[in-house]
């Protein structure tokens, strides 16, 4: 399964990154990178990853499946690069490169249009259980990278039977199963954690959800708003009764 095979993930994804990118326009570019990193990483997690890859100006650093572009927009601001965003979603890209003004791919991370060795770092977040092609997703990321080039990852991950309902389109992998990916590719994990996605600032999660609302205010009567909602929905309920827990990793590309 690809990153795009499911019509309720090019919903969320797709559709919704476009009305995204919208709302944030009207409502001022301090919402652009809370909003953008709504599902793939908070403050802390971010800071966490950032300080893992080590990544300061100058550094050439891929975010692969970048979404709409805010982790790699936090990582811009913080630590002074310039990162290339890489995403399946056309109208994501669009909003990445509107929201942010960095360079923006369309290409699904298991199928980089990019050469071998041209990063020093990379990270994905949230990317890792939206396709079955794990393998090769990582593969690529070695690939792309300079050995001895560092890795992030937050991964959402299954270690016993989910309970229903599952959101469409995922594919969770277990901790030990992503430890055996890693080294199947090449990789050497350095750190791990356990992210607390909760841990942003009272005035980051307030944009965000201004965000959300003024989507909602726009599109709200549109059926794919529900869709997306049921989608993003049924993760938070997965993550919220600690069957899904969201682990961060560091590692190295021999």
């Amino acid at each position: 399964m690809s990153e795009i095979a499911s019509e309720a993930m090019e919903t969320e994804f797709g559709t919704v990154a476009g009305w995204t990118a919208e709302a944030v326009r009207a409502l001022g570019p301090e919402h652009a990178v809370p909003a953008g990193c709504r599902g793939s990483g908070s403050e802390g997690a971010l800071r966490w990853l950032a300080d893992a890859l080590d990544v300061a100006g100058g550094a050439r650093v891929l975010d692969s499946g970048a979404g709409v572009g805010g982790p790699a927009g936090w990582l811009a601001a913080e630590r002074g690069v310039r990162p290339v965003c890489v995403e399946p979603m056309a109208e994501a890209v669009r909003a990445s490169a509107t929201l942010f003004g960095l360079p923006s791919v369309v290409a699904l991370s298991q199928s980089l249009p990019l050469a071998d060795g041209s990063f020093d770092a990379a990270w994905c977040l949230g990317v890792l259980c939206t396709t079955e092609e794990k393998p090769a997703l990582l593969a690529e990321l070695h690939r792309v990278l300079v050995p001895g080039g560092r890795l992030g990852l937050l991964v959402f991950v299954a270690d016993e039977p989910l309970p229903p309902p599952l959101p469409e389109g995922n594919s969770f992998p277990s901790s030990a199963e992503v430890d055996a990916l890693l080294a199947g590719a090449g990789f050497t994990v350095t750190a791990t954690a356990e992210a607390d996605l909760s841990d942003s600032s009272p005035e980051w999660q307030a944009r965000a959800d201004a965000v959300e609302a003024e989507v909602q205010r726009r599109h709200g009567e549109d059926p794919r708003w529900a869709e997306a909602q049921e989608q993003s929905g049924r993760v938070g309920a997965l993550l919220g009764s600690g069957a899904l827990r969201p682990r961060l990793l560091s590692a190295v590309r021999s």
